[in-house]
């Protein structure tokens, strides 16, 4: 595969026009190392390939330089949404004038995607997160996109000590006890933790969809799942609290995402009786093409699902007048609601976009903003440094609101909007609560 990386200076930081805006897998063996090339502003960004350097947590090269990467999947359809987590990145860096901790910052944009595959890849992360560990002049990870993806990730950059910051991880068991320990007890083989999001995790949203189901009416769920990190995850927890709100589940199931159709799927969720079908997944792993062969099947039965599949791509990819109706959860306040920096950053956004952000701008935004500041509060080029300095966020003046990390790594931010398509687009409704 041919990869790139895209490389943005100090001095030259623009968001242009060409950079619009939870979740899941097991690693495989990297490729063989590509070369890697820089590539214009209007190019999809790519790079792949682990070095042979040693790992090192100091630093090493110019002292008055620092790298900082991403890793997101910027070829697919998440491709909708990381164009503008992307353009947060760089809105980010561009008003912290290109510089943290007196050093100029050099930003490289990075896809952990294949066009074969048409999201994430196991072996394409797995080669990232183990070529930033073995850069020395690296600082700071941010991704990624995936739940999955974090898994490989994490464990790689613990043990080079470099921290990893995520704007859309949401799989409970990354940062939480009781949900996958066996999991959790392999992220993380240094005992200091180097992962953090900003964005809540899905024992909040999946539980949060579950009361707005009952809500709504909904009693007997059809929940499907796409059988990764995330999707099971999120799915997983819907079934838990709809149960204990007195709803029945079905079945929740997996499907393949690979699957052209899924009618013979939909008749038997149609033949069960089911009011609702939930769906734990993304938008790249089956979500408009089950919501399409639903209402072929049975247009009666409601459609659910979380913030994999809340942005525009998903409703373009179904149609329209298929998805109209259909019901979706994010994190976060709605734009409408934000205040002080998170006004000041929609509308920066739509003035340099000519568009509406995607949900998760914003948390690429202050991801970034989170990152810089940290590098400013160590002053120096040292990974350690700049670690303990995220480990210690507290109250950050975000865009998102005041926040900060917890012991875990996590946001201490709970809010969860609720959606529903009308008109051709996710139209928000209200605030749930877990």
């Amino acid at each position: 595969m041919k990869t790139a990386k895209q490389k943005y200076t100090v001095m030259s930081l623009l968001v242009t026009g060409a950079l619009v805006l939870a979740a899941c897998g097991e690693a495989a063996a990297p490729a063989a190392a590509p070369t890697n090339t820089t590539t214009s502003q209007t190019e999809a960004p790519t790079a792949t390939a682990a070095t042979s350097a040693a790992p090192t947590t100091g630093a090493s090269g110019d002292a008055a330089t620092i790298k900082l990467v991403s890793s997101l999947p910027r070829t697919g359809l998440s491709k909708s949404q990381t164009d503008d987590i992307v353009a947060g990145y760089n809105m980010a860096i561009e008003e912290h004038s290109g510089k943290a901790g007196g050093m100029t910052v050099v930003y490289e944009d990075w896809d952990d995607a294949t066009a074969q595959a048409g999201k994430w890849d196991p072996a394409t992360e797995q080669a990232n997160a183990t070529k930033a560990a073995n850069d020395p002049d690296i600082m700071a990870y941010l991704g990624t996109f995936n739940s999955g993806a974090a898994k490989i990730a994490i464990p790689i950059l613990n043990k080079a000590g470099l921290a990893m910051v995520s704007p859309a991880n949401t799989a409970p068991e990354l940062t939480k006890k009781g949900f996958d320990d066996a999991t959790l007890n392999t992220l993380y083989p240094n005992p200091v933790r180097n992962y953090f999001r900003v964005v809540t995790a899905d024992d909040v949203q999946g539980a949060a969809a579950a009361n707005w189901a009952k809500e709504l009416g909904f009693k007997k769920a059809y929940i499907l799942n796409d059988q990764e990190v995330y999707g099971k995850g999120v799915a997983n927890v819907f079934e838990s609290q709809f149960k204990a709100g007195g709803g029945e589940v079905i079945a929740n199931e997996g499907i393949d995402s690979k699957q052209p159709e899924f009618k013979s799927v939909m008749n038997k969720i149609k033949n069960a009786g089911a009011d609702l079908v939930y769906f734990g997944g993304l938008v790249d792993s089956g979500g408009p093409q089950l919501l399409k062969d639903l209402k072929s099947v049975a247009p009666d039965i409601a459609f659910m699902g979380p913030d994999g599949i809340q942005t525009q791509a998903f409703v373009d990819a179904a149609g329209a007048d298929v998805a109209e109706g259909a019901y979706g959860t994010v994190a976060g306040k709605s734009y409408a609601d934000l205040t002080g920096k998170g006004a000041e950053f929609y509308n920066n956004f739509k003035t340099k976009m000519n568009k509406e952000p995607d949900p998760y701008a914003v948390y690429g935004y202050d991801a970034m903003r989170v990152v810089l500041s940290a590098i400013d509060k160590a002053g120096k080029k040292d990974r350690a440094a700049i670690l303990q300095a995220l480990a210690g966020t507290k109250d950050f003046d975000g865009a998102l609101g005041k926040w900060s990390f917890d012991a875990n790594g996590d946001t201490t931010l709970t809010d969860i909007g609720a959606y529903i398509v009308k008109d051709g687009k996710f139209t928000f409704q209200k605030y749930i609560t877990k």
